[in-house]
């Protein structure tokens, strides 16, 4: 369906580190996507040091489609610096990103744009299957039930990284965090910040390029300290203290 001249606009952005494989169809495919949902679109990709052709690509795609804004990170600042550079760049009234990996297909932003009402601040993707190998979704599965029994989380997929949300919601909502642990305090602080959140079940695909910086040993356990600290921060430290003895509230 075209888009209209009413239709608010539009920002998709996409962190990309070493993707020399996939990102430039997932720029074209975000261009072709974001025009029929809107002609008041930017499609931006963050590319945090990569040390591939990424950057080459990057520069070439945004000299063919006008619509396309590349930001270049001279060093690598992780998954969660480059979200946080995302969101700081984007101009428009939504927010769309989802990784430069192709493990998400960009045309399926249309199934998140429908679910754009009035009442809704974000629209959160669940993956339908998860198509990784099967240490990935059992180290996947573990760690999503233990992040939402531990934040009281009510989202179905804390880690589908694969939404559209209000940028005035980071009016209210400030991100700290540089490691892929971000996903997480995002959520959390969006939660507790009392807004509106919708879900959308989507297709997540085979990595077919590359390799995932997440699931080795070290990066594992140093998430772990991560969600742990980040737990301290947002769960026990913000937690209201008990009546006082005279009937009050803690400070």
């Amino acid at each position: 369906m075209p888009a209209s001249e009413t239709t608010p606009g539009l920002t998709v952005f996409f962190p990309a580190y070493n993707d020399s494989g996939t990102i430039a169809s997932m720029v074209v495919g975000a261009v072709l996507a974001a025009g029929r949902l809107t002609r008041d679109f930017e499609v931006i990709v963050i590319n945090d040091g990569s040390r591939d052709a990424t950057p080459l690509i990057l520069d070439e795609l945004a000299r063919v489609y006008p619509q396309v804004r590349i930001v270049h990170h001279q060093g690598n600042r992780g998954y969660g610096g480059a979200l946080r550079s995302g969101f700081a760049n984007a101009t428009k009234e939504w927010i769309f990103y989802t990784d430069g990996d192709a493990q998400y297909d960009p045309w399926e932003m249309a199934v998140l744009w429908g679910r754009r009402t009035p009442g809704v601040d974000l629209v959160n993707g669940y993956k339908i299957s998860r198509s990784d190998p099967f240490h990935r979704i059992l180290i996947g599965r573990i760690y999503h039930n233990t992040v939402k029994l531990l934040f009281g989380l009510k989202v179905r997929d804390v880690d589908c990284d694969f939404r559209l949300m209000r940028r005035a919601i980071f009016d209210r909502v400030t991100l700290t965090k540089n490691s892929g642990v971000i996903c997480l305090e995002m959520m959390t602080k969006i939660q507790n910040a009392g807004f509106t959140i919708a879900e959308a079940p989507v297709h997540h695909y085979h990595r077919a390029y590359g390799k995932s910086q997440f699931f080795n040993v070290p990066r594992i356990a140093r998430t772990a300290v991560d969600v742990m600290k980040l737990w301290w921060e947002l769960v026990v430290r913000r937690q209201p203290s008990p009546p006082s003895a005279a009937g009050g509230s803690g400070a």
